[in-house]
């Protein structure tokens, strides 16, 4: 009689275990207790994964960046009723907040922020002490239907308008007699949304001039930056008799093509606090302080005219107003135009432009680097204008001085308003894959006088002798220059002293065939 004893499922022979009865059923059990650990173990992981998501998620309810305080009271958009879907339209909470603002005047302002999101909105107006702060990816829409734009007055430099006669549009962000608005961000971007405007335009189914994107007359005291700027409906940044005004860091954006009279920034009638002094030799400027009554610096702009177009009034009803622009600073800017200028001055140059200085300037891929363009009828004058360190990248025209732009607001004009182009310095100009270096066109009328090259060599694509092409112009030529300029200049060695003087200052050699 074999003995056997039982435990549970399993039965153990006392005297010879039955190994072929014994091992799958502790297999078997094995398996089901393998079976509950896992589904212990996944649930145990399953809970902790959940813990571990939980916190990430509170993690990230922790309240958001807290942007920078850079007034006494700071206010966000939503408090004021605003929504960021890009549907609803924001302009009463636009008001409402700088209505608020704009009592807080003599306890240091307001600020206003618009967090991230797009928000749709018709033209406002900017209060004094005021800062306008866009989050990063906060978009400012602007309302695409004209008839939510207020028409204003047209400029008083510009007699009954630029576009059309009588009321323009009012601009999407603006604001007049201001002092101390700032206008700034972590890269938040202003949208004017031109595509529509563009369109009617060529279509000729506006009534009135078409509006900037940003607007800021008669003020003081300004400063934009840290900001983008793009597809405005015609100008894009226009400080308009301005005084102070300071630009950083502004990125400018528009189409190449297919987006008329979108200049990057245009500079008009900024105050001076006083006036530079121009050395006799090598014609730059070396006063500071009044070269930076207007600071434009640290830009990128790329847009479907002039990236920077320094104006002044348009014929008789600029030299009515007679307010100049002058001293001006640009500075460290890359610039792109296919249809126009890098950086222009004119042709609306009646009231006058003086004391520019722009220097550390790249130009790529464009159709012209610099230019100064004016006409018979502007009057005015421009002087004192200093360029340096300016680069030039696949540019068809470098330097352009054009004195025939006979574009005029109408019949009234004087022809015989003469303007005078004088002190005018090229020191620094480099560049590759130039056509026509320099294109100078001075004329019996308007000659171009007391210009200086110095320091300049630039790579070209054509190997035609006359490509440094001049006409009615005297200046000097101040050591070695590349491509050999023309004629009509004294030549100087590096350290001043005439080499030959030029009896050609009459000459010709224009050529606008290639």
């Amino acid at each position: 009689m074999v003995e056997t004893a039982s435990f549970g499922r399993f039965h153990f022979n006392h005297h010879r275990p039955d190994l072929k009865r014994w091992f799958p059923a502790f297999l078997s059990s094995h398996r089901t207790l393998f079976t509950i650990l896992w589904i212990v173990a996944f649930a145990s992981v399953f809970v902790w994964q959940r813990n571990i998501v939980e916190g990430l998620l509170t993690f990230r309810r922790v309240p958001a960046r807290q942007l920078p305080r850079l007034r006494p009271a700071v206010y966000n958009l939503t408090d004021f009723g605003g929504v960021g879907d890009g549907v609803t339209v924001n302009t009463e909470a636009f008001e409402r907040a700088i209505s608020t603002i704009s009592k807080l005047g003599k306890k240091g302002g307001g600020q206003l922020n618009v967090p991230a999101g797009n928000w749709l909105t018709a033209p406002f107006n900017l209060t004094s002490h005021m800062t306008l702060f866009l989050d990063q990816d906060a978009v400012i829409l602007g309302i695409q239907d004209e008839k939510y734009w207020p028409l204003m007055p047209p400029l008083p430099s510009y007699g009954y308008g630029r576009e059309h006669r009588g009321a323009r549009y009012g601009s999407l962000i603006h604001g007049q007699n201001l002092k101390d608005v700032v206008i700034t961000g972590l890269n938040g971007t202003i949208n004017g949304q031109g595509q529509t405007w563009w369109k009617k335009y060529k279509q000729k189914l506006l009534n009135h001039t078409r509006g900037p994107l940003v607007q800021i007359m008669w003020s003081s005291d300004i400063v934009i930056s840290n900001i983008t700027l793009r597809d405005s409906p015609f100008w894009t940044l226009h400080p308009y008799d301005c005084k102070n005004v300071t630009i950083k860091n502004v990125t400018i954006l528009a189409p190449l093509y297919e987006a008329p009279n979108t200049d990057g920034i245009d500079p008009g009638k900024c105050i001076p606090p006083d006036l530079s002094f121009v050395n006799e030799i090598d014609g730059l400027c070396h006063s500071w302080n009044s070269c930076e009554d207007m600071v434009i610096e640290d830009c990128y702009i790329s847009v479907g005219d002039d990236g920077i177009a320094i104006k002044s009034g348009w014929d008789q009803y600029g030299v009515a107003y007679g307010r100049p622009s002058v001293n001006i600073l640009i500075r460290n800017l890359v610039t792109r135009s296919i249809v126009s200028a890098g950086v222009s001055i004119g042709s609306e140059m009646s009231g006058g432009v003086s004391n520019v200085t722009v220097e550390n300037l790249l130009v790529w891929n464009s159709r012209r680097a610099v230019r100064i363009k004016t006409s018979p009828g502007r009057g005015g004058y421009v002087r004192n204008i200093n360029y340096r360190n300016v680069t030039f990248d696949n540019v068809r025209v470098g330097i352009v001085i054009k004195t025939d732009y006979n574009e005029h607001p109408d019949d009234g004009f004087d022809p015989k308003a003469l303007p005078i182009l004088e002190d005018i310095s090229f020191n620094g100009v480099h560049g590759q894959q130039v056509r026509v270096p320099v294109r100078i066109h001075g004329s019996e009328e308007i000659p171009v006088k007391n210009v200086t090259f110095r320091d300049m060599s630039v790579g070209t694509t054509y190997k035609k002798k006359h490509i440094f092409q001049c006409a009615y112009i005297e200046g000097r030529v101040i050591g070695t220059v590349f491509p050999a300029p023309c004629d009509n200049l004294d030549r100087y060695d590096e350290q001043g002293r005439l080499v030959k003087r030029s009896n050609s200052q009459n000459v010709t050699d224009i050529d606008y065939d290639f």
